[in-house]
Parts: structure tokens; sequence; C-alpha cells
């Protein structure tokens, strides 16, 4: 039934943003970490959505009770940054390299934050839709008794 479809789509915004969420933590918790090389310092990482319409696309899409039935949020990839750490000088770092540099992880604090709350708030955004769907399917039996 297409009314349930708002319940797959919802369910999958959810997800989508809970990989986000994790990711976000991931960051936070390297964001003081440290390397011995530009190479190996911990790279900021960023989940990368894709919208599924796969339904919309397919000969019987002209049919408004499919259309929409496969539309979904999916994460795609995680990807990094390219960013370079920045290297500070402490030749008594264990860590250091040979010139007496560690590298800092690229992870910008502030941002993360920035996308941990947009994250949160699009989750419970989610949330809610599915709550009001609910509320208004219950709603929508009462009608008939």
């Amino acid at each position: 039934m297409a009314l349930f479809n708002i319940f797959n789509i919802a369910g999958s915004g959810m997800s989508a943003e809970s990989v986000r969420l994790n990711t976000v933590a991931s960051n936070l918790a390297n964001a003081d970490s440290v390397s011995g090389s530009a190479a190996t310092a911990y790279k900021a990482r960023y989940p990368v959505f894709q919208a599924l319409q796969a339904s919309l696309m397919s000969p019987g899409a002209a049919d408004p009770a499919t259309r929409g039935a496969d539309a979904a949020v999916q994460v795609s990839g995680i990807v990094q940054t390219t960013a370079p750490g920045t290297p500070h000088y402490e030749p008594g770092n264990p860590l250091a390299d040979a010139n007496g540099y560690v590298y800092s992880s690229n992870v910008n604090v502030v941002e993360q934050m920035a996308d941990m709350i947009s994250a949160s708030r699009s989750y419970q955004n989610n949330v809610e839709v599915l709550e009001t769907s609910k509320q208004l399917m219950l709603d929508t039996l009462k009608l008939g008794s």
C-alpha cells in the first residue's frame, strides 16, 4: 500500500543520519590525534548521501499509487578530506619525524559540532514525520468506526 511508503522513506533518512552522526563522532574522537607524518595523520571523514527514486524512472511510474514506492536515502560512501594535517614542532615527542615535527588531524571541531547538530535535527525531523504519519493513519481509521 502506497501510504506505508512514508515509513520506508523516513526510516532510510534516519539510517543515513545515524551514519552521519557516527562519522562525526569518529572525527571528534580523533580531533586531537597526532602522527609522525602528514600521510598517516587522521583525516576528517564525511558520508555521501544519495537519493534513490527507482520507481520514478520505471515504466509504471505513471501510476500515482506506485510513484515514490522505492524512494529512499542511502549512504553511497564515506570520503576523506584531502586537506593536510597541521605540523607542530615538537622535537621531544616520540612520534616526531626526523625534522622534529608531529602532524595533527585536519578535523575542525567547530564544523563537526555544527554538523552533529544538523544531523541530530534531521534525525529528529524524520522521527516527527513517522509520528505524524502514524497519528494521521490512526485518526483515519477512527473515522470509519
